[in-house]
């Protein structure tokens, strides 16, 4: 045989030299160029140019291209950096945590539930002197109940609904047209506008029973919309852009927040003060979410909840086992438009006036944004989501021109560190608390009875 038809023998690698590779290679400074072509094409017009008033009236252009350079390069440094660190060393932010650090904070995390309550439950007592922070968490509260409407429709059932803003609208104008018409009180009134909602939850359930992915999340979408042009163009009822005032408060059983003889400051021999209604709109919006975050669990122990989370793993197995994803459907559409009523029950008679500037796409996006940095499935995730979000808005309003900005960058990081949102872990459906031994007759049996 021949020299030529031996075949050639290759010399193993080195074991360093792909490492050495990964360090020597262009691949991180190809990263940081085009992050920082991204940046300038981003910047160029946001902060590289710059229109203000001249001194007749005019616009003038004026230019930033210095400050514009030091963000893309930074942005070029900060890629570079980055792209090393992950190549060479493979860092990432768990490890950078020690390990008695994780270790405590996984033992907090079981009581952390209950310390969330019971600060909620004293923020009127704390903070009673203080109407601006009462009002803030007032706010937070009830995003945090639409949140957990939201959570059955998306983080359970796994249905993106992009609409979501609609049945809150409902529910908000059904209070309101009943109390007016009807003259009811709100303890009648919450129910019936929790039944509309889930009444129009049903209506946009029918159409997209067949739709999954972003058709359905398309379709959501374009619902929001109509609700909200409906009420727009229907004057005669809705009253249109000038939307309802004039909304009954409620009373704590009957007894009004005023300073007459029958009122409740007279009735409890208390001085009038305004905020006693505020500190009362904050219980019973932190009593509807409760009661709703109570319901969510039930209903996720049940047969039905199990059903949701298995139409959210798989649709094409859920039909499989023999689930009928119709009705599985229509009842997390319905549950979750039913607590949105309710929140927007809520709304109107804290308002005393709504309108369908109220209602728009962006407050659906909130409450979709707190649900998924929140975690998904997460109940308590979607408070802490809420109270992060919600809480750095206003934390944030004196830098108003930067407030997005630091928003949008706090929601990337959530992404790429926390993909699961910021509660990952919930409680499993279904526990197995002790193994159970089967008998060895029913294993013949079994085995008997199998087709080979």
């Amino acid at each position: 045989m021949s020299r030529e038809s031996e075949p050639a023998k290759k010399r193993p690698p080195h074991p360093t030299l792909p490492r050495l590779r990964g360090r020597v290679g262009w691949g991180p400074l190809k990263e940081a160029a085009i992050a920082a072509l991204v940046a300038l094409g981003l910047f160029v017009l946001m902060i590289g140019v710059r229109t203000d008033q001249g001194p007749t009236g005019a616009l003038v252009i004026t230019t930033r291209f210095e400050l514009l350079a030091k963000i893309v390069a930074a942005v070029f440094v900060g890629r570079l950096l980055w792209a090393l660190t992950r190549r060479q060393a493979n860092v990432s932010i768990g490890d950078l945590v020690p390990a008695s650090v994780k270790a405590a904070a996984s033992g907090v995390a079981v009581y952390a539930a209950a310390a969330f309550l019971v600060f909620a439950l004293i923020v009127p007592i704390v903070f009673y002197t203080n109407r601006y922070l009462l009002d803030l968490a007032i706010l937070i509260v009830t995003y945090t109940m639409l949140g957990f409407g939201l959570n059955i429709v998306v983080g359970l059932a796994g249905l993106l609904d992009l609409g979501y803003v609609a049945f809150y609208a409902v529910g908000a104008y059904s209070y309101a047209l009943i109390a007016q018409y009807f003259g009811l009180s709100f303890w009648i009134c919450l129910p019936l506008a929790g039944i509309f909602a889930a009444f129009a939850g049903l209506l946009l359930g029918f159409p997209v029973l067949r739709l999954r992915g972003d058709y359905l999340a398309i379709v959501t979408l374009g619902f929001g919309e109509i609700i909200r042009l409906i009420l727009l163009n229907w004057q005669n009822l809705t009253g249109g852009p000038n939307g309802i005032s004039g909304i009954a408060r409620p009373s704590f059983f009957g007894l009004p927040f005023n300073s007459t003889d029958n009122g409740f400051a007279a009735t409890f021999g208390l001085q009038y003060s305004p905020t006693h209604r505020v500190v009362f709109l904050y219980y019973l919006i932190l009593a509807l979410a409760l009661v709703t975050n109570w319901v969510t669990l039930r209903l996720r122990r049940l047969p039905i909840g199990r059903a949701w989370e298995a139409l959210r793993e798989d649709e094409v197995a859920c039909r499989a086992l023999g689930i009928n994803t119709t009705n599985t459907k229509l009842t997390a559409f319905a549950m979750g438009a039913m607590f949105g009523g309710f929140a927007g029950a809520f709304f109107a008679t804290r308002q005393g006036f709504i309108s369908p500037e109220s209602f728009t796409f962006g407050e659906s996006a909130l409450v979709l944004a707190i649900v998924v940095l929140g975690g998904m499935g997460s109940q308590l995730g979607v408070a802490v989501a809420a109270t992060v979000m919600l809480g750095g808005f206003e934390l944030f309003r004196e830098f108003e021109q930067y407030r997005m900005l630091v928003f949008g960058a706090a929601m990337v990081a959530i992404v790429i560190y926390r993909p699961r949102g910021l509660v990952a872990t919930r409680t499993p459906s279904v526990f197995l608390h002790e193994g159970k031994d089967i008998p060895a007759a029913i294993v013949r049996d079994a085995r008997a009875e199998t087709p080979t």
